[in-house]
């Protein structure tokens, strides 16, 4: 595998072009930045040391079985004081025939990695391949993903306080009214400094397909009734395939962002939503400026820092972007490029 590297940006190339890499995932913890991405049924990490100065080679966490890629199916990353974790959703036939969730540990910086365990407790309920996962205080993993293992789709979650070693029997996050969530948005998740845990999903409720947030107050065990976000609906008999973000901010508000129709909105409580444009797939990180925001806008990556008015565009070839804080200030993001990942930091 090639790594290109600019003065601004760092790419990570395919081994062929046959096979892209895709939908990349950040993680920090310091000046430490971690990045995990998947290339055919390969899940990869990579590491930078100096705030994305300069990256090590890529190394190969697993190469088991048929990963769900694509849309927002891949790998999630956290990094907590005890190890690296990363999860992904993997099956012996793949494409929606089975699947569970794996997590993989590293504790020795990512140079190798443990065997994958399942974190759901029903084979192949995690099958459609979307889930989230999150770290935060009191040392607490969060997982969360699409489940199948009853009639319709329902969100179920799981914890872990070891560093990844052990995870919780599976819990009921939200079962909708109508039978089912919507089937093919991707949740978010968001664990603050007391161990709360906020889950961001796309409902179906009467027809209609809005954002809701769940929160746990005792660490996982059990989720409040769920509360929608905007003031706004949009009825719509399919699935848009965009499930927004969610980041706890530096006062422990979950804010998040998110699609409806062709239009991004901000929210920072139940029925607020701020307008910031057309475009799909946004994302956020809380700094304590406010919320650093972006989206894809037909291929263009828009780009809203805090006090702006209106985005700046940083690519005009950009998917899938994902990105974090860092703690001088700065922010890291990385999208999908002609099968390649793009990894670039931003003060």
């Amino acid at each position: 595998m090639t790594v290109f590297a600019s003065l601004l940006a760092m790419q990570f190339a395919p081994q062929t072009a046959e096979v892209p890499n895709r939908q990349p995932q950040l993680a920090v913890d310091g000046s430490r930045l971690a990045l995990a991405y998947g290339s055919g049924d390969r899940v990869y990490f990579a590491e930078s040391k100096d705030a994305g100065k300069s990256w090590g080679k890529p190394v190969v966490v697993s190469s088991q079985g048929k990963l769900s890629l694509g849309m927002r199916r891949g790998p999630r990353i956290a990094v907590t004081t005890q190890a690296i974790v990363i999860t992904a959703v993997v099956g012996e036939k793949g494409r929606g025939a089975d699947g569970d969730l794996i997590a993989w540990r590293s504790v020795d910086g990512g140079r190798t990695w443990s065997t994958g365990q399942a974190i759901n407790n029903v084979p192949s309920a995690a099958r459609e391949g979307l889930h989230a996962m999150a770290a935060g205080g009191k040392g607490l993993l969060f997982a969360t993903w699409l489940d199948l293992r009853a009639k319709g789709t329902r969100l179920y979650g799981s914890t872990s306080t070891d560093g990844g070693a052990t995870w919780s029997p599976n819990t009921l996050v939200y079962e909708s009214p109508s039978g089912s969530v919507c089937e093919c948005c991707h949740p978010s998740a968001a664990v603050d400094g007391q161990g709360r845990i906020f889950v961001l999903f796309r409902n179906w409720l009467e027809g209609n397909r809005d954002m809701y947030v769940a929160q746990s107050g005792d660490g996982g065990k059990t989720f409040g009734r769920a509360t929608k976000l905007g003031s706004g609906t949009w009825k719509l008999n399919a699935c848009p395939m965009d499930g927004g973000a969610l980041q706890v901010d530096s006062t422990g508000k979950a804010v998040s962002v998110w699609r409806r129709e062709g239009e991004v909105f901000l929210s920072t409580g139940p029925s607020q939503e701020q307008r910031l444009g057309p475009g799909r797939q946004p994302i956020l990180t809380a700094t304590p400026r406010g919320p650093v925001l972006a989206w894809t806008e037909g291929k263009a990556l828009k780009f809203l820092r805090p006090g702006q008015t209106s985005a700046e565009t940083l690519d005009s070839d950009a998917a899938y972007p994902s990105m974090v804080a860092l703690p001088n200030g700065s922010v890291a993001l990385a999208w999908e490029q002609n099968g390649a990942i793009v990894v670039r930091v931003l003060d």
